[in-house]
């Protein structure tokens, strides 16, 4: 009997690729756990070997990884831990990518194009994943890209309740960077107490990468600290050309807000000479010291990932962490 105990019993345990060990380091303390411990390097010719030290014969695995800078060689690591869990006869593999490499190519703008979020998706489906964990995807239907369960968690409340603790004295108005966030926007108003929207009715050139031609503040933002909110921060010019139309538009002052910093250059020169007084952001990418300015201020994502893991682990419900606004 005990034997047939052993082999019903639930066994969970934490993989981390070498993206980003901090963020895994914190939610293995939350919920716990110990990593796995994990052989990972390169040949001469860059191919990337990975072995487990431990068993992982019927555990419920999960691999966390974050699709950082060099955002393929960390992808393709991320690959790779998951055929050898499947391999090793894992009994069930969730992959855990707090940011979704190629989300933002989640359609055709132009004839000729790939849809690389997809690919994505369908690359860790053939590497075995059988569920995906992530934080706010750059459009809502990359969930649909899985076939398999895709867990949407969200950092609104994490971002928005430091922001309310901060300045909720002040008049506040919630900014989306373009009309297509304002559903998220509009969540973001809700939490800060009903403060009203606005948004920056910009033209993007789909023909030159991470350029926008022209803003316009559409909203009343004046005397009022503005939270421009936006999942990411890439190069900077998209959120900081916002901030200084707000100025521009009488604002008392602007905080940026976002969930994933990729701070590709010259992102950090642009926000540390940006017109905003603070940029508020998650540890969903890791941020080298190189890249932290004082007007940075980073967030823990791990409770919010370790709570989800566990809610999955002991087949509780996700949904439930946002009262059912997933």
């Amino acid at each position: 009997m005990s034997g047939l105990k052993k082999a019903t019993e639930k066994n969970l345990m934490l993989f981390s690729g070498r993206a980003h060990p901090e963020l895994a380091d914190q939610v293995a303390e939350i919920l716990g756990q110990k990593l796995v411990p994990t052989q990972a390097y390169e040949f001469a010719n860059g191919e990337i070997y990975v072995r487990y030290e431990e068993s992982v014969r019927g555990c419920d695995a999960f691999v966390i990884q974050s699709h950082t800078t060099p955002i393929n060689e960390w992808i393709m690591e991320h690959l790779i831990m998951v055929d050898a869990l499947k391999r090793a006869s894992a009994k069930r593999i969730t992959v855990v990518m707090p940011f979704w490499g190629y989300s933002r190519q989640d359609k055709k703008h132009r004839g000729r194009e790939p849809i690389s979020a997809r690919l994505i998706a369908d690359m860790f489906k053939s590497a075995g994943a059988d569920r995906i964990i992530t934080v706010d995807l750059h459009a809502d239907q990359l969930q649909g890209f899985f076939d398999g369960p895709v867990d949407h968690l969200m950092a609104l409340p994490l971002l928005a309740d430091y922001i309310k603790a901060k300045y909720g004295d002040q008049p506040l108005a919630v900014v989306s960077p373009d009309a297509g966030r304002i559903k998220v926007a509009e969540r973001w108003s809700a939490r800060l107490g009903g403060a009203p929207l606005a948004f920056i009715h910009k033209t993007r050139r789909t023909d030159r990468p991470n350029e926008t031609v022209a803003n316009r503040v559409v909203g009343e933002v004046k005397d009022r600290i503005c939270v421009l909110t936006d999942d990411m921060i890439d190069t900077g010019g998209t959120i900081v050309k916002a901030a200084e139309a707000l100025m521009a538009e009488g604002a008392a002052g602007v905080v940026i807000a976002a969930t994933h910093a990729i701070l590709s250059e010259p992102a950090v020169d642009r926000l540390k000479n940006s017109t905003a007084v603070e940029v508020v952001i998650t540890n969903t990418l890791p941020v080298p010291a190189e890249k932290q300015f004082d007007k940075l201020t980073t967030l823990s994502i791990a409770p919010l990932v370790a709570r989800a893991i566990r809610e999955v682990f002991e087949d509780g419900s996700v949904t439930s962490m946002f009262d059912g606004h997933a």
